[in-house]
C-alpha cells in the first residue's frame, strides 16, 4: 500500500462517476485528501463527501470566472502549503487547469475521465483554446491518466501530452445487493409497468437527454424513465412525452433493480459509472459508441453500441425489447463482464503503483 500523500483536486463532487472514482481512491488509499469547492445551480453534492478528508475551496466553481479562479489558485495555493502533499492528483479541465498551475515541489497527476473536445456546443475558436491550453498543462504534468484507452487515444491525437508518461485505467465499481424489482419501483415512486427503460446521469448537454425524449416519441408504447438533475432538468421535462418520467436523482441500487433495459445517449463520456452499475445489477444496455464507452460494453454480448443517431438506437432498443430471451442472456453477461473488469482493487493498485512511482523518482 502506498504511503505517499496524495491531495486530489476537483471543482466540485457532485453525484456523478467522477465523484465515485475519486470517492473510492480516497477511501481505500491512505494519507488521501480532497480540494474541492462546492456544487452549482442544480447540481447535488454527493453525500459521501461529509464523511471524507475535504478542504473547501470556496472559489472553486466549474464556470470559468477570471476573478474567481485566481481566487481559487491562491486558496488552492494555501491548501497545498498546509498538507503538503507528494502528488497533486487533478481531475477534469478547471481543476487541472488551477492545480497545475500551483508552484513547488509535488509531483503532478491529471486524470481525464472523459473530455469536451468533440462537444458540438464549443465554437472552434472555443476547442482551439482547449486544445491549446491542454498542450501546455500536459507539459507540468509528471503523468497523465485517461479513464480509458479510446480517451487517451482522441487526446493524444490532438497532441495533447505528447511525449508524456500515459497510463489507462478502468474506474472500480463496488458490487451492490440485487433487490425486487415491483419494490424497487415502488420505493422509487415509478409506475410499475411490463418493461421500464432507464436513463441515469447528469440532465446535461453533454449527456444529450432531448436524443431520449426523441427516441421515447418514436416508442410512444415503451416507458423510460430519467433518474438525475441538472441545467436542463426543466426543459427536458417540458418536452417529454407522456411516456417518460422523470425522477431526478435516485438510489442506484434501487434503480438498476428496477429497470430492465438500461440507455445512454451521451456525446461524449470516458467510462461511464452508471453504465457499470446497470451490468453489475444484469442490466443490459443501449449506449452511444462515443469516448471508451466500447471498453465498458461488449457490442452484441452485454449490449448494443449505436452511434449517436435516434433511429439507430431505436432500432437497437426495439430489437433487446422484442427479445427477452436475448435480454436475459445479455444481462447475465453483462453482470459477469463488469464483476471481471471493474474491479475497485485493480482501481486502487494501479493507482498505489503509479504513486509510488513517482515518489521515488
Amino acid at each position: 500500500m502506498s504511503n505517499v500523500k496524495v491531495l486530489h483536486v476537483i471543482a466540485r463532487m457532485n453525484l456523478g462517476g467522477t465523484a465515485r472514482y475519486i470517492t473510492e481512491l480516497v477511501e481505500k488509499i491512505p494519507d488521501s485528501a480532497i480540494a474541492t469547492g462546492f456544487t452549482q445551480g442544480l447540481e447535488i453534492e454527493d453525500p459521501v463527501v461529509s464523511h471524507l478528508p475535504v478542504f473547501r475551496i470556496s472559489s472553486l466553481g466549474r464556470k470559468v470566472s477570471p476573478v474567481a479562479d485566481f481566487k481559487a489558485w491562491q486558496e488552492l495555493r494555501k491548501v497545498i502549503k498546509t498538507v503538503k502533499p507528494e502528488i497533486v492528483h487533478t481531475h477534469t479541465f478547471k481543476a487541472g487547469l488551477i492545480g497545475r498551475l500551483v508552484g513547488g515541489k509535488q509531483k503532478r497527476i491529471h486524470t481525464f475521465h472523459g473530455h469536451l473536445l468533440f462537444d458540438s456546443t464549443f465554437s472552434a475558436t472555443q476547442k482551439k483554446g482547449i486544445i491549446t491550453i491542454e498542450r501546455l498543462l500536459a507539459k507540468r504534468t509528471d503523468l497523465l491518466i485517461s479513464v480509458g484507452q479510446n480517451v487517451g487515444e482522441e487526446l493524444r491525437s490532438l497532441h495533447i501530452g505528447k511525449g508524456k508518461n500515459w497510463v489507462s485505467i478502468a474506474p472500480g465499481v463496488a458490487e451492490f445487493p440485487s433487490h425486487n424489482k415491483s419494490k424497487s419501483r415502488e420505493k422509487l415512486g415509478i409506475k410499475n409497468t411490463d418493461l421500464i427503460v432507464g436513463w441515469m446521469a447528469r440532465i446535461t448537454r453533454v449527456k444529450n437527454p432531448m436524443l431520449l425524449i426523441k427516441i421515447a416519441n418514436s416508442l410512444p408504447h415503451i416507458h423510460f424513465v430519467m433518474a438525475g438533475g441538472g441545467d436542463m432538468y426543466e426543459s427536458v421535462k417540458t418536452a417529454a412525452p407522456r411516456n417518460v418520467e422523470l425522477i431526478g436523482w435516485a438510489n442506484a441500487e434501487l434503480f438498476w433493480s428496477a429497470i430492465d433495459i438500461a440507455i445512454s445517449t451521451s456525446e461524449n463520456e470516458g467510462m461511464p459509472i452508471a453504465l457499470i452499475e446497470a451490468q453489475l445489477a444484469g442490466v443490459p444496455v443501449i449506449a452511444t459508441d462515443v469516448g471508451s464507452t466500447s471498453e465498458v460494453i461488449v457490442n452484441g454480448v452485454t449490449g448494443i453500441l449505436a452511434r449517436t443517431d435516434a433511429d439507430e438506437i431505436t432500432l437497437a432498443l426495439s430489437k433487446l425489447i422484442s427479445d427477452n430471451v436475448l435480454r436475459d442472456k445479455m444481462g447475465l453477461d453483462a453482470q459477469l463482464h463488469a464483476k471481471k473488469v471493474f474491479s475497485p482493487k485493480r482501481m486502487t493498485d494501479k493507482h498505489v503503483e503509479i504513486y509510488n512511482y513517482l515518489s521515488s523518482r
